[in-house]
């Protein structure tokens, strides 16, 4: 494949669309986006998952860039990152705008 058939913003639409391909991180996504922040415990107590799968998802959105995490010893508190969840926005309203 050629190094510059695929744009940067394929790649970070890429990374966005990647993370948000679980209903649980769709959960949280929807859930950050209603209220300002959470913590992870209380998200432990909505979920039905174990604390181990809920790690790993809140890893993949902080990983992609869509959530920040922030101690609160002995809590991590968990928010939307406004600046790249704006940008996953535009990016993916531009593409399905796209006429193919």
């Amino acid at each position: 494949m050629k190094k510059d058939l695929i744009t940067e913003e394929q790649r970070r639409i890429s990374r966005y669309a990647k993370a948000m391909g679980h209903p649980i991180r769709m959960y949280i996504l929807s859930k950050l986006t209603r209220q300002s922040c959470c913590f992870s415990g209380d998200l432990t107590d909505e979920l039905p998952i174990a604390k181990s799968t809920l790690s790993q998802h809140l890893k993949a959105l902080r990983e992609a860039g869509l959530i920040k995490g922030e101690f609160e010893l002995p809590r991590i508190k968990y928010c939307i990152n406004e600046e790249n969840w704006k940008e996953a926005q535009h990016l993916f309203q531009k593409y399905l705008n796209l006429k193919h």
